[in-house]
């Protein structure tokens, strides 16, 4: 009987987070691994808790035969929005981690609406000559163990920049996404102290910030006009 192949999947954590990195992870399985992360009882992150994503994260690390975890800066996600290309810096990051860690198959969970063109913008970025067959799909992390393993190690890093980050400045901001409201009151409040130069973990070309810096930069003229 022939071994299934050195199996790949990809997925990323924090994509529309206003606070913070973009976390991409890759985890690379054979058989064995497969079988192991099906016993672990791997699933979409989004499913899990927090402690069990952590335990979950500390058994994949175990059985994989390889594994990686790419922090995205909010510095470098403005750089790519600014010029229409989230996408493409994402596939780009998927590249390299699917040449780190040389599977024959690489199954990815598709950021862009027609997921076989992500998988050819990954492709295009990857090291010439290598010999690897790239699946995207939407919602991927529900259908391959692999992926539910690496949006598991994706969220986890996720959280533990956040956590970080909460630390530095000393305030529970909630999720870090736009619609949460801690996270709203507290860019509020930090994007006030000073609108011209925001924090390094905000990222400044999501629509909630630019408009908050808006009003905020238009605050003393009005307040001038009104004197």
């Amino acid at each position: 009987m022939l071994a299934l192949p050195r199996v790949a999947g990809v997925d990323d954590a924090g994509r529309g987070c206003v606070i913070g990195p973009l976390a991409v992870a890759g985890v690379l399985v054979d058989e064995e691994g497969l079988r192991c992360l099906c016993e672990l009882g791997v699933r979409d992150s989004k499913a899990l808790s927090p402690a069990k994503r952590a335990e979950l994260a500390a058994g994949i690390k175990r059985v994989a035969l390889a594994w990686k975890v790419v922090l995205v800066p909010p510095r470098e996600i403005d750089r790519a929005v600014a010029c229409g290309g989230l996408n493409k810096l994402e596939a780009k990051v998927i590249a390299a981690i699917i040449d780190e860690l040389c599977p024959e198959v690489a199954y990815v969970d598709a950021s862009d609406v027609l997921a076989l063109r992500f998988a050819s913008t990954v492709c295009s970025f990857m090291a010439r000559g290598r010999q690897v067959r790239v699946i995207a799909e939407h919602k991927a992390d529900a259908k391959y163990p692999v992926v539910s393993a690496a949006s598991i190690l994706a969220k986890v890093a996720r959280d533990e920049a956040i956590k970080a980050i909460k630390e530095e400045v000393g305030v529970d901001f909630g999720s870090g996404y736009p619609t949460d409201p801690r996270t709203l009151a507290f860019l509020r409040e930090c994007l006030a102290e000073n609108p011209l130069s925001p924090p390094e973990f905000v990222r400044c070309s999501w629509r909630t910030v630019r408009e908050l810096l808006s009003s905020l930069r238009t605050q003393p003229l009005d307040r001038w006009r009104g004197e």
